[in-house]
């Protein structure tokens, strides 16, 4: 097991040959590395049912245990990524603007590779191949350190991807996953301090927060979802409930699933039992204030603000009845996580209010909060989530795991 200090001098001794690479060289190697997954798939559900038997002795949800779970349409979606992010164009090397001062100077900005890039994240398998594609096409050497949970089909991943760089002359250091899962080692990549460029967590809110708080290292976050659908008084109804379903019910277990409902109090009457219908096959427990459960009845427990403010990855959802779109958006603000929010509203003046006035990375009118994803963003992979406001922000594709230099062309000029 390769000890975390010789991983990081590795990636850092690798580092300027990933950023040399050619967009071709690079892309042939994650079309390597996406054929390498389809034709392993089932080495890999071997080494993921080991996870998931783990993982169920350990007592983790179910939500947990889906979004451990690797199947073989899971396996071809992430080497689908893969071929997406070869597909895209190459970020490196773009210049952004170029312009001529009065002294003679050609000025311009150009984007250039981070470095090595560090992600500590938790029982999400897909993450391992997700981030390596993307810090590999953006030309930049990266440090896996995934969750216990996963860790044999992190391991797994890891090695058969290593592999397929190697098979294509490539450098498999590129890629590099810390073995030790103790905390001990997130610890110690949050100060890897001339060694790390930026490090990104990915998980619960235990976790980002901790890597905010102590690492030394530059940090993105990104962030939990605690994701709304507001039913406006305009709304359509029918849609209301199809967009409501969908973004909680889909897949729970993930950070775009809505996780509380706000209806106007002129449309809560014949929307609310709608709502309930429409969770009820899920089996989806409704925490409701004082006029949802006048109107749902004795099904509904009673919401309090750790309710509200809860991500709860699971078959919950919160439900308040609002006076007014300002108050939709009042309680918006105050408990969301800036992540992903959505009206449903066939009224123009309020989907705009929504859209400008609502603090998120992604702003929806009538479409699932679902939707905030790299992949369907047309990103490809994704590294992640941002909700911060420094950088990057919303799904993080190539250009988010870019950075920038000024580039000067002269002819002798010396300031005065």
């Amino acid at each position: 097991m390769r000890q975390l200090m010789e991983i990081a001098e590795e990636a850092r001794r690798v580092k300027h040959a990933v950023a040399r690479l050619g967009t071709k060289e690079k892309n042939r190697g994650l079309l390597a590395i996406a054929q390498a997954l389809t034709d392993h798939a089932d080495e890999i559900i071997a080494a993921n049912r080991t996870d998931i038997e783990n993982g169920r002795a350990n007592g983790l949800s179910d939500g947990l245990i889906d979004r451990l779970t690797l199947n073989r349409a899971r396996i071809e979606g992430i080497a689908e990524g893969c071929r997406q992010v070869a597909a895209l164009p190459d970020p490196i090397g773009e210049v952004l603007w170029m312009r001529k001062t009065p002294g003679g100077l050609n000025i311009g900005q150009k984007r250039v590779p981070m470095g090595v890039i560090g992600i500590i994240y938790e029982a999400r398998p897909n993450v391992t191949v997700d981030a390596a594609a993307l810090c590999f096409k953006a030309g930049s050497a990266c440090i896996l350190r995934g969750g216990k949970e996963a860790f044999h089909s992190s391991l797994c991943l890891t090695r058969l991807m290593r592999a397929a760089l190697c098979a294509e002359g490539l450098p498999e250091n590129a890629i590099n996953l810390v073995e030790d899962t103790t905390r001990d080692s997130a610890n110690q990549m949050m100060n890897l301090n001339g060694y790390l460029d930026v490090l990104i967590p990915r998980g619960g809110a235990g976790l980002i927060r901790s890597v905010v708080m102590n690492a030394t290292v530059p940090v993105i976050e990104t962030g939990t979802g605690n994701c709304h659908v507001y039913v406006d008084a305009s709304a359509d109804l029918d849609m209301a409930q199809r967009i409501l379903v969908n973004a909680k019910c889909q897949r729970p277990s993930v950070c775009n699933a809505a996780e509380s409902l706000l209806v106007h109090r002129d449309s809560a009457a014949q929307f609310l039992p709608m709502a309930a219908a429409g969770l009820a096959p899920s089996g989806v427990a409704i925490h409701g204030c004082p006029r949802t459960m006048a109107i749902l009845g004795d099904t509904v427990l009673p919401a309090t603000d750790e309710d509200y403010a809860r991500e709860y990855l699971g078959y919950e959802i919160s439900c308040r009845v609002v006076d007014s779109l300002d108050e939709a958006i009042g309680h918006i603000n105050r408990f969301n996580t800036g992540h992903s929010e959505c009206i449903v509203t066939q009224d123009y003046a309020s989907s705009q209010r929504f859209l400008e006035e609502v603090d998120a990375a992604a702003v929806y009118v009538n479409a699932s909060t679902r939707f905030t994803d790299g992949f369907e963003f047309g990103f490809g992979a994704e590294i992640g989530i941002s909700t911060q406001k420094l950088h990057a922000r919303g799904p993080m594709g190539l250009t988010a795991l870019t950075t920038t230099k000024f580039i000067i062309y002269g002819n002798g000029q010396v300031r005065e």
